[in-house]
Order: structure tokens, then C-alpha cells, then sequence
């Protein structure tokens, strides 16, 4: 997974989250993704990825328990 289809799709999953929630998501992914697109170290990108992909599981499972 490139960092820009990661981008796409934690945007896309913040739409399963609730308005308020998904403002304030899609605000902190696209604040992220202009902090680290420069990063150019393959093993920090797998890292970076990685908890990216976990952490927005773990939030989605935070708001479908609800």
C-alpha cells in the first residue's frame, strides 16, 4: 500500500464514523499525510502504515460499539 492510497482509504473509512467524529478524523488524516509525504525511509513508511491501519480499526470498532 502506497502512503496515498493509505490516505484514501482512512478517508474513506472515516465516513463510517459520525459526523462530529468524521469531521475531526479526516482532519487529523489529512493533517498526517502533509506531515510525513515527504518521508522516504521504506522501513519508517511500513511502520508509519502499519499503526496507521490498526489505530483506524481500533476507532471504527471505538464508534460501532456505541
Amino acid at each position: 500500500m502506497t502512503s496515498l492510497q493509505l490516505y484514501k482509504h482512512l478517508l474513506r473509512q472515516c465516513e463510517k464514523l459520525p459526523p462530529d467524529a468524521c469531521k475531526y478524523y479526516k482532519f487529523a488524516v489529512k493533517q498526517s499525510y502533509k506531515q510525513h509525504k515527504t518521508e522516504s525511509d521504506p522501513e519508517r513508511l511500513r511502520e508509519i502504515i502499519t499503526k496507521s491501519k490498526e489505530d483506524a480499526k481500533w476507532i471504527i470498532n471505538k464508534y460501532t460499539k456505541q
